[in-house]
């Protein structure tokens, strides 16, 4: 057993440290995943060693003293997303359906045929917005049947995998899709109308992950965020930013993203929410989001049920509000975001 725990504790610290590392080779870059699942194998280790290892050896002092440093690290990272950990986007109480959106996201998997069991969520759920990825032709034909809800739609579907279909029952105003870094890989960008008048920004991301069969380094990812992050900090209406971001809320890069557009993430002081891979509820991280600045509150937040894709699909309600009254729990960006987004954005270009 002790062999066990040494290595837990080795497979641990050497996550951790390769995920220090300012470089963005996939597979450094995917040491940013494994959050929970590296503190708790961590924790084990603590455990065990401590039960099993002589503290007389001046190693396991040395060995126990490093574990320690690197879970306190750790769990600082993973605590926000913890139900201890204080609310970033505040609960909205006693609001009127003028001033409510409701939005789902999901990412559909494009190989994914279980059209009926996304369409019957779509239905159930009778959300206000509704943002597809991953969808090609045939999808955007399935998904037909939402038409009579949703009078306003931009759909533009894709073999690639880079397909989106947005759904809207509120009136979308300059709806444009744009291709911020690579040509094959869309994003949508609308300003939409709510029931009480008001416009706000809402923005439908999906760049391509670090992976050795996408792009090898997540230099376009990050780029494709601070440019979004860049823009939305000179937008004076609400945002919503929404997607499968490729990318899990407690990595360097989705954190600038926060910092540098002041968006709020409503999953901190709530869990979680990890919606990939519905498989492997070992080896799940957070990569569907929603962010808002803070001129929403938060009516409701929710994972919903597998609709035969590799992706959960998210659930938000969203009040707005007639003041900014949120900041994020994050610091704003600083000069080293700020030059660490340009430089990317400069790479990827």
């Amino acid at each position: 057993m002790e062999s066990f725990f040494l290595t837990t504790a080795a497979i641990s610290v050497v996550a951790s440290v390769i995920k220090l590392i300012k470089k963005d080779s996939w597979w450094i870059r995917f040491f940013d995943f494994p959050q929970w699942q590296v503190v708790i194998i961590g924790y084990l280790a603590l455990g065990g060693l401590l039960l099993t290892w002589d503290f007389s050896i001046t190693w396991h002092i040395i060995a126990i003293s490093v574990l320690l440093v690197v879970l306190i690290y750790e769990t600082t990272i993973v605590y926000p997303y913890t139900y201890f950990a204080p609310h970033e986007s505040k609960k909205a109480h006693n609001t009127r359906e003028e001033n409510e959106v409701s939005l789902m996201i999901s990412n559909v998997y494009m190989y994914n045929n279980c059209y009926d069991r996304c369409l019957d969520l779509i239905e159930r759920k009778d959300a206000d917005i509704v943002i597809l990825v991953e969808t090609n032709l045939k999808w955007e034909e399935k998904m037909r049947r939402l038409e009579h809800r949703y009078e306003f739609r931009i759909k533009y579907p894709l073999d690639n995998t880079y397909g989106m279909l947005l759904y809207s029952k509120l009136e979308l105003i300059a709806p444009e899709v744009k291709f911020l870094i690579e040509e094959d890989v869309p994003s949508i960008h609308t300003y939409v109308k709510l029931r009480n008048g008001k416009r706000i920004k809402l923005y439908a991301v999906h760049p391509k992950p670090p992976s050795p069969t996408q792009n090898e380094t997540s230099t376009e990812r990050d780029a494709e965020l601070y440019i979004l992050a860049k823009e939305i900090e000179h937008v004076s209406a609400p945002v919503i930013v929404a997607g499968d971001l490729n990318d899990v809320a407690w990595s360097r890069s989705t954190r600038i993203f926060q910092r540098i557009s002041g968006l709020l993430d409503p999953r901190k002081g709530r869990g979680f929410f990890n919606t990939f891979h519905v498989k492997y509820p070992v080896f799940r991280w957070p990569l569907d989001h929603v962010f808002h600045s803070g001129e929403f509150c938060l009516i409701h937040l929710e994972r919903l049920p597998d609709i035969g894709s590799d992706h959960f699909p998210m659930f938000i309600h969203l009040a707005y509000i007639s003041d900014k009254e949120d900041e994020p729990l994050e610091e704003p960006a600083d000069e080293g975001d700020r030059k660490e987004a340009l430089e990317k954005i400069s790479a990827a270009l």
